[in-house]
């Protein structure tokens, strides 16, 4: 069997805020905004991964959310309890002080794991968890 992943999904608060974290401080490229109303789906991944992406979306927009489910998940997105995502990189270090430099939160710098692995946490501007591995 092949099979790959071909979309993650995250959620976000605010669109322009999204694209200026994915796009211009991971370097993500946007592969579609689509626009109903007063929401937007920001499709966007990294640059010669054509088949790996990121669907940006408005939190609880199904129709079958309750106003008291929509406030919960706002309430964990807030806290960094919701949504997660995990990238890798060959310059954990190089790619840490450019996340710092253009201003996202971080969560934890580079550390040498017990695990194994050595990888720093940031927060979007959504508040999702974005861990980075070192490759």
């Amino acid at each position: 069997m092949n099979i790959s992943i071909h979309y993650a999904f995250l959620p976000h608060t605010d669109p322009d805020a999204s694209l200026r974290f994915y796009r211009d401080a991971l370097g993500f490229e946007v592969r579609n905004d689509v626009g109903y109303e007063n929401m937007r789906w920001i499709t966007v991944g990294p640059e010669g991964q054509p088949d790996t992406s990121i669907v940006l979306h408005p939190p609880a927009v199904d129709p079958g959310v309750s106003d008291a489910e929509r406030s919960v998940i706002l309430d964990l997105m807030a806290k960094g309890s919701y949504g997660a995502l995990t990238l890798a990189t060959v310059d954990l270090d190089g790619f840490f002080e450019k996340l710092e430099a253009a201003g996202a939160e971080v969560v934890q710098e580079p550390i040498d794991q017990d695990y194994g692995v050595r990888d720093c946490a940031f927060r979007d501007p959504s508040g999702n968890l974005i861990r980075v591995n070192q490759r």
